[in-house]
């Protein structure tokens, strides 16, 4: 490639040994450049006989060229080859790179900063679909929900009676007065030094008698495998029992500290605590002693004692993390579950858990990783879903296969349980449960990142501002839904409840329970959550459908465009909301499967909101009556958990202020006396925001009663909630009995 020189200098080869410092140009290669150049080996001199001075002195044959040659010519020669060599390797780069950006795929562009800002500026103006701030715990700080979430639709019940009755309606007066309301962690009670628990003796009370002596903690320890073992599985109950005999060392003498011992007798005190009537001193108001909080000392003990295991995290540690979830979601902390859940993920990750368990290890312990994980997931999937937040796992990360429900990995799962059928176990709930949940969280994410492609803004803030788009958004809801339907066709008869006549199981036919008499009671309770949480995520799917209403306010307006696939999924919602009321209200008269089982309380508070909702948007629909009948029953639900705990009763008085409030709105639209604002479709907006200020009621006299409500209510802040029922004896046309109630939580 180069040309080639006798007695080249070191400053063009780059060799230390050489010592000449010139020489004579000899002829150039006539190889073409390449990317690859080798050294040429030096030609052998001819010889001659005798040779002249000038030759002697460069060395060189009389046979080669005439031409003069200098070292200038050598230096200029090499740097024009050099340039040559630089601009043919350009070309070939140029060619590379423009054959791979034909083969590369859109999302590799982001490999530049150009790149970076396109996809950013893409992103951005992308329509979201916001959720809401709003206070749902002691604090007045405000916390983030998403569209999915009961706050959200919450937030929208509230708009819509705000601008119904032209009077602030806050998201607190369709709150539960819960723990969580009443006092900012698990802990209720005032210590005097913060002292670790961890160092006070397990099974020594305080003054006030928290802990237990060990024949109490064996009979809450046992309420576990009665209860929530054979739906909840994150624990092997022989390994279990056998970790807590070993902590028993000197007979006589407390037992050495165990966090997760201590987080399973707290998970079971909540639950048989909720499981007992109190009498009738079981208010709405929620005090220290309230049954979703027993075991608290437990509770906060475990934390305590976790604390040294972050940094080295264990199965135990997870475990411990994940029963905590369960423990602080029944006590209505939402935001601390969502929390340690977060932290729970990631201890597994740690773990390593989200890999497939290695061959090395024995069948029963893989397979206990697998319920352990998928255990995580569906806790995760569910929160995130309840909350509308966004997910922390993901498939995607996801290479653990899903556990297995066999005959011979059930007889090694630690427990004794009779077999279901030729191929259904005591597993095979698991199993199934974590495949609804995958379903639905499927649907879940499909629809809300679909929102974007369907409503673009143009009309209005929300997408109940378009209902036209909304009706294409519930068209797109239909087709996915299928995956639903599929889980459910696969769900095994043994895990099924039976219906009355030809009622079948999994449907909204509300049709009345058969219980099987002789069958277990974690068999029976098995059946019920399944087809309870079924019930519950599916309602939750199509709630985001039901739409308050509209009234245009001049006979010139146009009607509003037919929305029939949003308005069936309207029905669809409420329909799930009544299965879920029926099979609560049927279980809880006749049996006690479900007696201090919280989650199912929550379900059924969701229910009865989604229920009550769906009335105000749909006072006039062919199954309203049906619909108000239910939250009768869910009341009745409500009067049964009340018996135990608080928030129970705080659930009764609100559906009854709510049902009351649908009730008079309902019957003024039915004489033609009312009217409700253009601009409240959906209850779009922010919460807190008044949609409309146009007129409510017909009558001169009530309309200027509502405008002295509204002069008054002006000089009052927002968050207050007080003294706000004075406002309403202003309005003459409002029954005695309205008992319209700002101070239920």
């Amino acid at each position: 490639m180069f040309t080639t020189f006798v007695g080249t200098p070191q400053s063009l080869t780059g060799s230390s040994k050489s010592g000449h410092t010139g020489g004579t140009l000899v002829s150039p290669s006539s190889e073409p450049p390449s990317a690859s150049v080798r050294a040429p080996s030096r030609p052998k001199r001819p010889q001659v006989a005798r040779a002249c001075d000038w030759c002697r002195v460069h060395r060189v044959n009389n046979k080669s060229s005439n031409e003069s040659r200098t070292l200038a010519n050598a230096y200029r020669e090499i740097d024009r080859l050099k340039q040559q060599v630089i601009e043919l390797e350009e070309q070939l780069k140029e060619e590379n790179h423009a054959a791979n950006n034909a083969s590369r795929s859109s999302s590799t562009k982001a490999s530049s900063p150009v790149d970076l800002n396109y996809m950013w500026e893409s992103t951005s103006t992308k329509k979201s679909w916001d959720g809401i701030q709003t206070s749902t715990a002691h604090s007045r700080q405000k916390t983030w929900y998403g569209p999915s979430s009961l706050f959200y639709f919450i937030s929208r019940v509230n708009n819509y009676l705000t601008a119904a009755f032209q009077q602030l309606h806050l998201d607190e007066q369709i709150q539960l007065n819960s723990v969580a309301k009443s006092f900012p962690t698990p802990n209720c009670s005032n210590l005097s030094d913060d002292q670790e628990l961890s160092s006070q003796e397990p099974n020594k009370g305080t003054t006030s008698g928290e802990f237990l002596t060990p024949t109490q903690e064996e009979y809450f320890l046992d309420l576990f495998w009665q209860s929530f073992h054979s739906s909840l599985l994150v624990l092997n109950e022989l390994d279990f029992k056998k970790h807590y005999k070993s902590l028993w060392v000197t007979p006589g003498k407390p037992r050495k500290p165990s966090a997760l011992v201590d987080i399973v007798i707290a998970l079971c005190m909540q639950y048989g605590m909720a499981a007992i009537p109190r009498g009738a001193k079981v208010t709405s108001d929620v005090d220290a002693d309230d049954p979703t909080i027993a075991g608290r000392w437990y509770y906060r003990r475990c934390q305590s004692l976790l604390t040294s295991e972050l940094e080295s995290p264990t199965i135990s540690t997870l475990q411990c993390q994940l029963l905590s979830v369960i423990y602080l979601c029944c006590a209505s902390f939402q935001n601390m579950a969502h929390s340690t859940l977060a932290l729970a993920v990631r201890t597994a990750q740690m773990l390593g858990l989200h890999f497939e368990p290695p061959e090395t290890l024995p069948l029963a312990e893989r397979e206990m990783r697998k319920r352990l994980y998928w255990s995580l997931y569906i806790a995760e999937s569910k929160t995130g879903m309840k909350l509308g937040r966004p997910f922390s796992l993901s498939l995607s990360t996801t290479l653990c296969s899903l556990p297995s429900d066999d005959h011979d990995v059930a007889m090694l799962a630690g427990s004794d349980f009779a077999p279901l059928g030729e191929n259904v176990t005591w597993l095979s709930y698991n199993l199934h449960n974590t495949k609804l949940i995958l379903a639905a969280r499927a649907v879940h994410t499909a629809l809300y990142d679909k929102y974007s492609d369907v409503y673009n803004g143009e009309k209005g803030t929300i997408i109940y501002d378009d209902l036209e788009a909304l009706e294409r958004y519930a068209d797109y809801l239909a087709t996915i839904m299928k995956t639903m339907d599929t889980w459910a066709a696969a769900v095994p008869d043994a895990l099924k409840t039976k219906r009355a006549g030809a009622g079948v199981a999994l449907s909204t036919d509300h049709s009345p329970l058969v219980l099987e008499r002789f069958a277990p009671l974690w068999l029976q309770r098995q059946r019920l959550l399944l087809e309870l949480l079924y019930h519950h995520l599916s309602m939750n799917l199509y709630r985001p459908f039901i739409v308050f209403p509209s009234t245009s306010s001049t006979p010139s307006s146009p009607p509003p465009p037919p929305i029939p696939v949003t308005q069936s999924h309207a029905n669809s919602a409420v329909n799930h909301a009544m299965a879920i009321t029926y099979i609560m209200h049927q279980i809880l008269s006749e049996t006690d499967i479900l007696c201090g089982w919280l989650e199912s309380f929550q379900w059924q508070w969701n229910a009865a909101v989604t229920m009550a909702g769906y009335l105000l948007a749909h006072p006039n629909s062919n199954i309203a009556g049906t619909v108000r009948q239910a939250v009768e029953r869910a009341v009745a639900v409500f009067e049964i958990f009340g018996r135990s705990f608080a928030a129970a009763n705080s659930a009764a008085a609100v559906m009854r202020d709510l049902t009351t409030k649908a009730d008079f709105l309902a019957s003024r639209m039915a004489d033609g006396q009312m009217q409700v604002p253009d601009h409240v479709v959906g209850g779009g907006g922010t919460a807190g925001s008044v949609e409309s200020s146009g007129p409510m009621m017909h009558t001169t006299e009530d309309h200027m009663a509502m405008q002295n409500v509204i002069a008054i209510d002006s000089a009052f802040s927002v968050d207050s909630s007080a003294g706000l029922e004075m406002f309403w004896s202003a309005m003459g046309n409002l029954p005695d009995e309205w008992g319209y109630n700002f101070g239920v939580g």
